[in-house]
């Protein structure tokens, strides 16, 4: 699912204004400044106003700078790391070579998806989780078990949370949420029918929602009230949904960080129970 970035500036650029076609000129000659830039930093090196990166972003068919921003560091890096033979596993590859392969793979996901993190909406994601009376966690297939993994690590916030692996489950309690709740929706594509519906749901019944997702104009991304982003890449072996699974925990890992520092009294009690609890399976 390519956003096509810069096809999409040059088949636009004739329509540009002069203004615009500068900004375009610049994402041309040197598309990492903008991958490692901020709208302001653009906007000052042009001498432009943010407003005139906005709508340009608009202008190309994006949402903002920041799903521009995604998908040029998506096209970027499919265009660069994925023709690296040095990355590519292949048959006369011994374990030892495959395995540093994949840990090399993993720490590019994780490079790549921090450059694109959008700071405020990571602020808003942990303020609403913050505040919320419930906040449940929601995926299907492989993303499913990152929701659980969600559940695992958030229920020692001391915050109200669930999870459940069965879609049927997951929709059902969506159906409970009110204006109080958060629902949190993770989704690689961002396409799937079953958690765009459970989405839709926690929505209608008034809960924030949360997407995690690896494409900016995705129907899941494009419906949710926040929208965080990773970015991998795909290789002959692995699909690029399995490469996004280290960034996605990695993402949960600084949201449930954050809520612990800011919750750090309830975080610690609920801790200690859990421990305390624990303990007691022990031999």
């Amino acid at each position: 699912m390519s956003q096509n970035c810069i096809a999409k500036i040059r088949s636009n650029y004739a329509r540009l204004s002069e203004k615009e076609k500068k900004i375009a000129d610049y994402i041309l000659n040197d598309p990492e400044k903008i991958i490692h830039g901020t709208i302001n930093e653009v906007a000052e090196e042009l001498n432009v106003a943010d407003a005139t990166v906005f709508r340009f972003c608009k202008r190309i068919g994006f949402k903002g700078y920041q799903a521009m921003k995604i998908a040029l560091a998506s096209e970027f890096i499919n265009s660069t790391q994925q023709l690296d033979v040095d990355m590519e596993i292949t048959d006369e590859d011994d374990e030892k070579t495959i395995a540093e392969k994949v840990f090399k793979s993993n720490i590019i996901t994780l490079e790549n998806t921090s450059q694109i993190l959008d700071m405020s909406s990571i602020q808003k994601a942990v303020n609403i989780i913050l505040h919320a009376n419930r906040v449940e966690f929601y995926g299907t297939g492989g993303s499913a078990v990152i929701a659980m993994d969600a559940y695992h690590k958030f229920i020692r916030t001391g915050i109200k949370v669930f999870a459940f692996i069965d879609s049927h489950f997951q929709l059902m309690s969506a159906s409970q949420l009110t204006d109080k709740d958060v629902a949190v929706v993770i989704s690689h594509s961002g396409t799937n029918k079953d958690t765009l519906n459970i989405l839709k749901t926690a929505k209608q019944n008034g809960a924030k929602t949360i997407a995690i997702t690896g494409y900016p104009k995705s129907p899941i991304s494009q419906h949710a009230d926040v929208s965080l982003y990773t970015s991998s890449a795909e290789t002959q072996f692995r699909s690029e949904a399995l490469s996004s699974r280290i960034a996605q925990l990695s993402l949960i890992d600084a949201i449930y960080v954050n809520l612990r520092v800011l919750n750090k009294e309830a975080a610690q009690q609920s801790l200690r129970k859990i421990r305390n609890t624990i303990s007691e399976t022990r031999m």
